[in-house]
């Protein structure tokens, strides 16, 4: 079974300008994903997908691949499906046909090479599944504390259960998708447009493994659980 990984790394972010490349605990977020898939062991190739020269070299000096992504596939709008395919189709026509494609976002550094293995375990365990992802339990529930409001500023739990909970332990534990780990198959990116599109299965990962950068505090936050673990891995 040829197992490759992937980050996809466009340039462009708005809300975190070079929020892929940012420095956290003094290496790249870049670096954290490409260094958990090198790690990790049914891993046997490493690609990032960019269409930015800064975050190509970055790449380069971490030990991946890379792989130049078309500007119609790095702009705000266009879905990153689109760049998986692309991902696909650029390393078949150089290295052939593989078995397991894993997603490994730069933006949720956290992740330990374990995760991505779990993530494997159960995609090749789960015969219904089209893909694996990722999960952490959510620190809010759409049953109990989580609200929609309308346009007067009135507010309703996004799920109402029958009858009505009084306590947060009696609700369904709600989970998260980590945005770490995703892992599906070349055919399955080829004939599908959304991973939710077909059956998934999950592996669970702590809530500070799932932390996702998409804001300053978020990199100070990420920082603090470096820190506390006695530094960058």
């Amino acid at each position: 079974m040829s197992t490759y990984a992937f980050t996809f790394a466009r340039g462009g972010s708005k809300g975190l300008p070079g929020k892929n490349i940012r420095p956290l605990a003094g290496k790249p977020l870049l670096h954290y994903a490409i260094e958990a898939a090198l790690a990790t062991p049914e891993i046997e190739r490493v690609f990032v997908s960019t269409d930015d020269a800064q975050i190509a070299a970055v790449a380069r000096a971490g030990g991946a691949e890379v792989i130049d992504r078309p500007a119609e596939l790095a702009g705000d709008t266009a879905p990153e499906w689109l760049s998986w395919r692309h991902a696909v189709d650029w390393v078949e026509a150089r290295y052939g046909a593989f078995d397991t494609f894993v997603s490994l976002p730069a933006t949720t550094p956290l992740r330990v090479p374990g995760d991505v293995s779990g993530v494997l375990r159960v995609l090749a365990g789960t015969p219904a599944a089209g893909v694996a992802i990722a999960v952490a339990r959510a620190a809010d529930n759409p049953y109990f504390n989580m609200v929609v409001r309308d346009g007067d500023g009135v507010v309703r739990r996004m799920i109402e259960p029958d009858p009505p909970l009084a306590r947060r332990q009696d609700a369904p534990v709600a989970f998260v998708v980590a945005g770490s780990v995703y892992a599906t198959t070349p055919g399955f990116i080829r004939t599908h447009d959304a991973y939710f599109e077909g059956t998934v299965a999950s592996f669970e990962v702590p809530r500070e493994r799932a932390v996702d950068i998409d804001e300053p505090i978020d990199l100070r936050l990420a920082e603090a659980i470096l820190a506390g673990e006695g530094g960058a891995g």
